[in-house]
This record gives structure tokens, sequence and C-alpha cells, in this order.
């Protein structure tokens, strides 16, 4: 075998080896929060009333009692019903969900959170 065709298959392969191993750098994803909005579905129909409901003795003293809400999905209202919700912390009130008139006439819903 030649000098020039053993460095031709050297060079060859070495190629195919460096080829076989690269590894592509992925830029890193970042998740950014998205903040929380309001969206109006100028809903016309009146808002039903809201079910009553005797909630059970809570799990533990810093569990709160998160009333039920309605919300408005696929044409309809539908019923979220109520659970206990854990209390960030020991000043924490929580603003329940509920609806206002928008103004353009129907209704808004603003969602219930903790403040």
């Amino acid at each position: 075998m030649s000098i020039t065709k053993l460095i031709i298959g050297s060079i060859a392969a070495g190629c195919f080896f460096v080829a076989g191993c690269y590894v592509g750098v992925r830029p890193a994803s970042v998740e950014v929060a998205a903040p929380e909005v309001e969206v109006g579905v100028g809903v016309e129909q009146p808002l039903p009333p809201a079910e009553v409901v005797t909630a059970a003795p809570g799990p533990a003293v810093d569990f709160l009692w998160i009333p039920g809400w309605w919300g408005w999905e696929g044409g309809r209202w539908a019923w979220h019903g109520g659970y206990w919700g854990h209390r960030p912390n020991r000043g924490a009130v929580w603003v329940p969900h509920h609806w206002v008139r928008g103004p353009h006439g129907g209704w808004v819903h603003s969602g219930g959170h903790w403040r």
C-alpha cells in the first residue's frame, strides 16, 4: 500500500469519525411565567345563583375553604365546586372568583387569588 493511499484513507476515516461524533448545541429554553390576565367573554346570559355548600371542617388550621364559582365554558355556564386551599402564608386572604358587568355589556370574569 502506498503512503499516499494510507494518508488519504486515514483522512477519510478521520472525517467519518468526526462527523459521526458531532454533537449539536441546542439553545437553552427559558420559561417565562405568564401574568394573570382577565378575559372578557361578553357573556350575555345572566349569572346563575351560586350553589350553597356546607363545608366539612378543614384538614388543618392553615387551610381555607375556597367557594365554588360559575365559569363560562362551551357556550354555557358551568359550576366549579369549592375546595380546601392551602393558605400560602399566615396573613393571606382569598379574593373569590367573581363576575362584573363589562364596559360594553355582558359579563367579565375576575379569577380568584390569594392576596
